[in-house]
Order: structure tokens, then sequence, then C-alpha cells
């Protein structure tokens, strides 16, 4: 037996996904950056290795970019200060272990089971291009009865 810290909901695969979406959308706003481009696709399915037959996740990575560093940079700070404002603990904040020593924000959820790893990426190489990069990650869930998560995706 697995112990996750909590009682998995039951949920379908889709739901998942169209949940996560939805809180992808939220950050979005959070960030508030209405020119540039966001990256696609949508979010994916993973199982969790606590017990792949029946829990999955959902994880949404996407970034922000082709607007200036200034607007980063201000998108970043929105984030910071909004998230608590709008059910978010921010629980990590500042430089992370890189080279370039790059801003990292790491929030979790009051009131789902949701993560969220946000990186402001400006000032790096001439090859990589300015971005905010915001990685949401769910809890795990279980299946409802006769799902297969074998391929999901």
């Amino acid at each position: 037996m697995y112990d996750l810290g909590y009682t998995p909901t039951t949920l379908a695969v889709d739901e998942l996904r169209s949940r996560t979406r939805s809180v992808s959308s939220q950050i979005h706003d959070v960030i508030g950056i209405k020119g540039g481009k966001t990256t696609e696709p949508g979010p994916g399915i993973s199982t969790c290795e606590e017990d792949p037959e029946h829990l999955f996740t959902s994880r949404h990575p996407w970034s922000v970019y082709q607007v200036s560093q200034d607007e980063l940079k201000q998108g970043f700070q929105r984030l910071r200060e909004n998230l608590p404002k709008n059910g978010w603990k921010i629980v990590e904040y500042g430089p992370n272990n890189s080279k370039a020593k790059t801003l990292e924000l790491t929030a979790d959820s009051e009131k789902d089971r949701y993560s969220i790893n946000a990186t402001l990426n400006v000032g790096g190489p001439a090859d990589e291009a300015p971005r905010i990069t915001v990685y949401v990650v769910s809890g795990c869930f279980r299946a409802p009865e006769g799902t297969d998560l074998n391929g999901v995706y």
C-alpha cells in the first residue's frame, strides 16, 4: 500500500485535464501579459508511480514569450504578489541553483491538489528566448472503475 498523505478523489481523465487547463488559465490571467505568445499543447496525463493502474496525475508545462524582458519581469512580479490573494501559498521564491541563478517560484493551491513552478528566464544565452515558464501539476486522482490508464497522455 502507498501513502500519499491524502485519499485520492475519483475523477474522469478528461475532467482532470479540463481542471488543469482551468488552473493554467487562471495562472496566465494572474501573470497578466496580454501580448506575446503562449506555447501549446494543453495538459497531459500520466500515471502516478504509487499505483499506476488506478492513480493518475495531470501536468501542463507552458511558457509566455515574445514580449519585452520588462513585461516578463512585471508579469512574474504580479504572479508573486497575486497568487496568495487567489488561494495559493508560495512555498519557495528566489534564484535557483542554475548557473544563471534564474528566478523561480513554487506555490501550492490551498483549495485544490495543484502545485505550480514558474521561472523567469531573462538575461540568459542569446539563443534562449526570454520567457516565463510555468509548470502546473496536479496531485494524484483515482480513475473511475473500468478506466484503462495504459496509453493515456
